[in-house]
């Protein structure tokens, strides 16, 4: 498979050191997979619950089922297909 690069606008081959380099960064990449994902679902897990931090105010009273949400998204990373398979909580309306 050839593997070109755009050099001052003109698309040329890369050289066989190139493509060597090219390829051990793809392996270093592929090879830390899950950790990327799992970093990822837990940002996402740590927005959702910053963005209802509010509703676990000392005067506010908590719903059963907010309660029940915040409590599933800290389960996340429990889950037995975590990083590559999550369940997300449904949000209470």
């Amino acid at each position: 498979m050839a593997m070109n690069k755009y050099v001052n606008g003109k698309l040329t081959k890369l050289t066989p050191t190139e493509v060597e380099q090219l390829m051990s960064q793809k392996e270093d990449y592929d090879s830390g997979s899950a950790e990327r994902i799992s970093k990822e679902v837990r940002n996402q897990r740590d927005r959702l619950l910053t963005d209802t931090d509010w509703m676990a105010l000392s005067d506010n009273t908590m719903s059963p089922e907010w309660a029940s949400y915040r409590q599933g998204l800290r389960d996340i990373t429990d889950q037995a297909g975590f990083p590559s398979s999550v369940t997300w909580p449904t949000e209470p309306e």
